[in-house]
């Protein structure tokens, strides 16, 4: 593949992280693996794209988002849990407990080291 020659208005929005090339980029790790894992399960079949645009679109006009979309992947996060709940293939409690399991972890990790579900002093072996 081969970059587009010609940029699109949404590639040369304010404040969008970029690349040393200037080509835009996911500002987190996170942004880039919730990304993957949405496509991912869209191309299993376990949602057709049309219905997670639908539902993306309602969590991120939900009232109290910012303003300046700094949250888009919050609320990227939110519709994808959403929609495996809707699809009866994840619990939200179960996605929300491993989502707080995995932020224990990452506090608990020292800097520099990986991140492993492991470092969650919560959770149980």
């Amino acid at each position: 593949m081969s970059a587009c020659e010609i940029p699109s208005a949404l590639s040369q929005s304010p404040g969008l992280p970029k690349s040393a090339e200037g080509d835009p980029v996911f500002a987190e790790p996170w942004h880039a693996q919730a990304f993957a894992m949405t496509v991912h399960l869209h191309e299993r079949g376990l949602f057709s794209w049309a219905e997670w645009a639908d539902t993306l679109s309602a969590e991120l006009h939900k009232p109290g988002r910012a303003e300046d979309g700094s949250d888009y992947f919050d609320g990227w996060v939110a519709a994808l849990t959403t929609l495996l709940a809707a699809k009866g293939l994840a619990e939200t409690e179960t996605v929300l407990a491993l989502q707080e399991s995995w932020k224990r972890a990452a506090e608990a990790t020292p800097h520099g080291s990986p991140i492993v579900l492991a470092n969650d002093p919560v959770r149980s072996s």
